[in-house]
C-alpha cells in the first residue's frame, strides 16, 4: 500500500469509522489485509490495534483482531500491548474483549510496566476489577520497585486502596528500589484519604525512612501537603524533627522548596527550632532558601526569628549561599536586611563568589556601609 493510503487507514482507525475502515481495507484485498496486520507507525511502532484499544473504538478492536486477524499481543517499539493501552485509556469493555481473546493479562512494556500498573494510573476501579477477574498479580514490580498498589497510592482514589487491600491484604508491605513506601507516595502527592486508609489498615512504621533517609512526615511538609502533615502527627506519632541522612531536618527541606505556610506550620505550630542546623554541614534554614533564591521565603524565616548571621561549617552566611546559586535578588534583599559581606573560612567573600553579571552588579550598587 501507498502511505497515504495507509495514513488514512490510521485516521479512520482513530475516528473509529468502523464503515469506512472496513470499505478500504476489503477494496485493497487480501495484499492490504496482510500489510494493515503487520504495519507499524511513526516512531512509537504502534499499530492499528494500538490506536483504536487507545481510543477506546471497541467495534473497530473487535474489527481488527476477528476480520483482519490481528494478533492481540502485537507490541509497539515500548513493547507495549493493546491491553495496555485500552488499560491505561480506562476503556474497560476494551480491556474486557482482549482478555477473552487470549491477551496475556501480566505483559510487561518497557520499564516492566504492567497493564494492571497502567490501570492504577486512573481512577476507574471497574478496569482494575476485570483485570484482577483475569488474575492480575497486583505485587509485581516495576524497574523501579514500584508495585500497583504505589501507583494507586499516588493517584490517592479511596476506592482503588481499598479494593488492592481487600484481594490482596499484604500487598502494601512493599518498597522501592529506593526503599520508597506507598505510605511515602500518598505523602508526597498529598492524597490524604489514601494516607488515612493506610495508617488505619496497614502497619507501617513510624518514621519510616527511605534510601536518603526521608521520611513520609518529610515528604509531606516540603510539598507543602499541611494536612496530611497534621494526619501523620496525630494518627502516626512522627517526629517533625527527624534528620535525613545529611543530617537535614523538615525545617530545612521546607526552605528548599518554598513552602512558606508549612514553614510557619513547623516553627509557631510544632516549636521546632528555626535555626536549628543541619549536622553534617551545619547549614541553616536560611541558607537553604538563600541558595535557592526563595526571597519571600527568606523574609518568612526572619520574621519566625531566623538569624541573619549565622554561619554554617564553611563559616559561609546565607548571602554566600545566595550567590553560590547566583540569585541577585535574594543577594539584594539580604543586603539591604542589613547583612553585610564577609570572608568564610578559606578567606573567600560573597561577592567574590558572584558570577552572573547580574549578582555581581549587586555589590556595586549597595552603598558602602552596607558591603
Amino acid at each position: 500500500m501507498d502511505e497515504n493510503a495507509l495514513k488514512l487507514l490510521v485516521k479512520l482507525t482513530q475516528e473509529g469509522q468502523l464503515s469506512s475502515l472496513e470499505k478500504q481495507i476489503t477494496l485493497g484485498g487480501s495484499a492490504t489485509v496482510q500489510a494493515v496486520s503487520s504495519k507499524h507507525f511513526g516512531r512509537s511502532g504502534d499499530t492499528l490495534l494500538h490506536y483504536a484499544a487507545r481510543l477506546g473504538h471497541l467495534e473497530v478492536v473487535k474489527y481488527l483482531v476477528k476480520r483482519v486477524g490481528m494478533d492481540v499481543e502485537v507490541y509497539n517499539h515500548d513493547y507495549k500491548r493493546p491491553l495496555h493501552e485500552a488499560a491505561s485509556m480506562s476503556h474497560q469493555a476494551c480491556v474486557a474483549f482482549l482478555l477473552r481473546e487470549g491477551a496475556k493479562v501480566d505483559s510487561l512494556k518497557k520499564a516492566d510496566w504492567t497493564p494492571l500498573m497502567m490501570a492504577c494510573t486512573r481512577r476507574n476501579l471497574s478496569v482494575i476489577q476485570e483485570l484482577l477477574c483475569h488474575g492480575a498479580d497486583p505485587s509485581l514490580r516495576n524497574k523501579d520497585g514500584w508495585n500497583s498498589f504505589h501507583i494507586a497510592c499516588r493517584e490517592g482514589d479511596p476506592l482503588v486502596i481499598q479494593h488492592l487491600l481487600l484481594v490482596a491484604p499484604d500487598v502494601w508491605r512493599t518498597e522501592s528500589k529506593t526503599c520508597r513506601t506507598p505510605l511515602h507516595t500518598a505523602a508526597m502527592h498529598g492524597c490524604e484519604e489514601a494516607v488515612r486508609i493506610l495508617l488505619e489498615r496497614c502497619d507501617y512504621t513510624p518514621d519510616s525512612a527511605d534510601s536518603c533517609g526521608v521520611t513520609p512526615f518529610m515528604d509531606a511538609v516540603r510539598n507543602g501537603h499541611i494536612s496530611v502533615a497534621r494526619l501523620l502527627l496525630e494518627k502516626h506519632q512522627v517526629s517533625p524533627t527527624a534528620v535525613d541522612i545529611l543530617g537535614v531536618q523538615p525545617v530545612h527541606q521546607v526552605a528548599v522548596t518554598g513552602q512558606e505556610e508549612a514553614l510557619w506550620f513547623l516553627v509557631r505550630d510544632l516549636k521546632v527550632d528555626v535555626n536549628q542546623k543541619a549536622t553534617d554541614i551545619e547549614v541553616t534554614a536560611l541558607h537553604y532558601a538563600a541558595k535557592e533564591g526563595h526571597t519571600s521565603t527568606i523574609k518568612t524565616l526572619l520574621e519566625l526569628g531566623a538569624d541573619l548571621h549565622v554561619r554554617d561549617k564553611k563559616g559561609r552566611t546565607a548571602l554566600h549561599m545566595a550567590c553560590i546559586g547566583q540569585h541577585a535578588h535574594a543577594a539584594r534583599t539580604l543586603l539591604q536586611l542589613g547583612l553585610k559581606d564577609s570572608e568564610d573560612t578559606s578567606g573567600t567573600t560573597a561577592r567574590q563568589l558572584a558570577k552572573k553579571p547580574d549578582a555581581v552588579r549587586v555589590f556595586e550598587c549597595v552603598s558602602p556601609d552596607a558591603s
